[in-house]
């Protein structure tokens, strides 16, 4: 028993294997638990700055309910931390004072419409697919018509939006 927290103590394992008595389970899981897998896989953490490098300053700031709901959101969808997210959006703020509120509206809006097409070209892949099984398998598609004139939309869209972009670019 350690004297101070009362506690057991319990051997360490050695370099040469592992300890030939049964683990008992700690705090915070159950029997059940494999600490050697984790259920999900864990998200890459960002390296580690180097001294020289590191971020002592920790800047705060005050918003409403309403205000960091939104910037949680925004965080999320980008699988960032809100500090994470603020740092970043804040840095290429500083790092080009010449954009205006303009042109981040107008890239935000960019990104939502290729969210969006992401998303679309995504299930006409699906329903693409499920129409060549069942043709494959000798099984008539009724709506093959409908998805292939789907998929020929979509591109239209993706080149519309494409070009719009790229007049918007040539024109700032």
């Amino acid at each position: 028993m350690d004297r101070l927290l009362e506690a057991p103590i319990h051997p360490v394992a050695t370099e040469d294997g592992s300890q030939t008595g049964g683990e008992e389970p700690h705090a915070n899981h159950s029997i059940d638990c494999a600490r050697s897998s984790p259920s999900q896989p864990r998200l890459q953490q960002r390296e580690r700055l180097r001294d020289e490098n590191k971020r002592l300053h920790q800047p705060s700031c005050r918003m409403n309910d309403a205000e960091y709901q939104l910037l949680a959101r925004a965080a999320a969808t980008c699988h960032m931390s809100v500090a994470g997210f603020l740092a970043r959006a804040a840095l290429d703020a500083a790092r080009d004072l010449g954009r205006t509120a303009a042109d981040v509206a107008g890239e935000r809006e960019m990104l939502q419409e290729l969210f969006a097409l992401r998303r679309h070209l995504g299930q006409l892949g699906n329903n693409l697919n499920q129409v060549a099984k069942a043709l494959n398998s000798g099984a008539d598609a009724p709506q093959a018509e409908a998805v292939l004139a789907a998929v020929q939309r979509t591109a239209k869209r993706v080149d519309a939006f494409t070009q719009h972009h790229l007049d918007n670019r040539t024109a700032g």
